[in-house]
């Protein structure tokens, strides 16, 4: 038997999460992707290699159910199927429901991954309302923002990792952002909805058949509007008790059961008012973070709830792990190619601090600026006893070392 996994273009929670975490379960994986060869390039020289990089459509739960049936001759009979990919999520749910196999609610994924269906659920439960207008290919944008207080925000229903979501602040601007976003996506439908203010937080989740475990939250810091691109974070692992359960109560709401889930939301007095849910692992590296300061083997885990396994009963509550931890983007602030930065590190500093650094462009790599995580270029995170040491450790490490983008 295998764990058969559905992606997209290589990522690092692939690379360097699931795949180790799979030889340590003695679970060999095969990759279905609509692109094999950047997966066979990325996997190359991997330690713990799939056991196959197969094409498959990925995007058609039909689909990707008879090619696992028809590799399963030749690789082993499915012992789950899983993706971690946001655009991936309903359809490989689909999937495992045509094989029997564990897997997430099709519906709930579908709803994490609609941001629209995500407003009217909660709405529709009575859980939380928050303005929020769909615009279609024919609709005008400024008749649309009648419905909608400003500020507002305008992004991809179904879009990912903040690319395309802008703040706006008249009608106008939002049908200026409009013809913007779609020139850069082609047809696409988008929301429009009424901005959230206030501080950045995460809940982060992992669940079995029966329990959902929260496992992170972090305080999210943002780069300069009008975009919304993660600058960093620090671990916050104390949720209040009324917004816990008001969170709890609204992932329910969705039907957040099985496997990864990564939510953003602001706190409203004694109410979470979510963002948006990720039905997936918190991206960006954060996962690899997490478990490294949990000390906790996070992506098996993952692995084990698809395969209809209970989650450990071991694992830590956050607010017990009596740690500090800071995260920094460095991004990008021109288009060009980079031609200088500092190598991978990985150190043990005094005052038993952990420090690490993962480039996320290669050197030699010419991009243009995207406003999103596309822009970044390195995460340097530190892990120690306490916030104001782990903070200046990384401060230290990236005014130490040199980032250059050159047109």
């Amino acid at each position: 038997m295998c764990v058969y996994l559905t992606a997209l273009n290589p990522t690092d929670a692939v690379t360097h999460g699931l795949l180790p975490a799979a030889a340590r379960l003695g679970e060999p994986i095969v990759i279905l992707t609509d692109d094999t060869d950047a997966h066979l390039r990325a996997y190359a020289d991997h330690p713990h290699q799939p056991r196959a990089v197969e094409p498959a459509n990925v995007r058609d739960p039909g689909a990707v159910a008879a090619r696992v049936l028809t590799l399963a001759r030749r690789h082993g009979a499915p012992a789950a199927l899983l993706s971690n990919s946001d655009h991936l999520q309903p359809a490989t749910a689909l999937a495992a429901g045509l094989l029997g196999l564990p897997g997430k609610d099709w519906r709930a994924a579908t709803r994490c991954k609609n941001k629209f269906l995500t407003r009217h659920a909660l709405a529709a439960e009575g859980l939380d309302t928050v303005a929020s207008v769909e615009i279609g290919l024919a609709d005008d944008p400024r008749a649309i923002a009648a419905d909608v207080p400003f500020p507002a925000v305008v992004k991809p229903r179904e879009g990912v990792a903040s690319e395309d979501v802008l703040l706006v602040g008249t009608p106008d601007e939002l049908a200026a952002r409009v013809d913007e976003i779609r020139a850069r996506r082609g047809a696409c439908a988008l929301v429009v909805e009424e901005y959230l203010a206030g501080p950045l937080h995460t809940y982060d989740t992992v669940g079995d058949a029966d329990r959902l475990h929260h496992f992170g939250s972090w305080r999210t810091i943002l780069a300069a509007p009008p975009f919304f691109t993660e600058a960093g974070r620090d671990w916050t692992p104390r949720v209040p008790e009324p917004v816990r359960h008001h969170l709890r109560a609204q992932l329910s709401a969705l039907g957040v059961g099985l496997g990864a889930c990564h939510t953003e939301f602001v706190v409203d007095g004694q109410r979470a008012r979510i963002i948006e849910v990720n039905y997936r692992l918190i991206g960006d590296t954060m996962d690899l973070i997490c478990a490294e300061l949990l000390g906790v083997d996070l992506f098996a885990e993952v692995i084990r709830v698809h395969m209809g396994q209970s989650l450990s009963v071991d694992l830590p509550e956050p607010s017990t792990v009596d740690k500090a931890a800071h995260v920094r983007y460095v991004r990008a602030d021109r288009a060009g190619t980079l031609v200088a930065a500092p190598p991978p590190v990985s150190a043990d500093l005094a005052g038993g601090i952990r420090l690490g650094h993962r480039p996320l462009r290669p050197v030699g790599v010419a991009a243009p600026l995207h406003g999103t995580n596309r822009d970044y270029l390195s995460v340097v995170h530190a892990i120690g006893p306490a916030s104001a040491p782990v903070t200046a450790a990384v401060d230290d490490f990236v005014s130490a070392n040199r980032w250059s983008v050159t047109a």
